[in-house]
């Protein structure tokens, strides 16, 4: 079993144990990761680009990969496959001897 496979099992129970699943309808969960996204960005907010409380990072990004670990599984994707698949379209939208050093969007290479 991997990682991800199991770290959704273990988000699966404790959300089943509290009766949850009534409220994970895909639009909720789809706007918890905005809503928990945002609280990730105010921890940047008026400081320097890495001037950020590491314990803080960690229950931010954990809050947003959650949700987004349980908005796939209730589409039944794998996490695993659909990265994958954008690595793969990325690659031909980003060639890297066109995009290698620089910022520009894919059709501005």
């Amino acid at each position: 079993m991997s990682d991800i496979t199991d770290i959704t099992r273990q988000l699966i129970e404790f959300r089943d144990q509290r009766d949850w699943q009534q409220f994970h309808n895909s639009k909720d969960l789809a706007l918890a990761i905005s809503i928990e996204a945002g609280e990730l960005l105010e921890l940047f907010l008026w400081k320097g680009n890495e001037d950020v409380s590491k314990d803080q990072l960690k229950e931010e990004l954990a809050d947003v990969m959650s949700f987004c670990l349980l908005l796939a599984e209730k589409h039944q994707l794998s996490i695993t496959d659909i990265i994958q698949e954008k690595i793969k379209k990325n690659n031909l939208k980003y060639p890297a001897d066109k995009a290698k050093g620089n910022a520009k969007k894919y059709n501005q290479l």
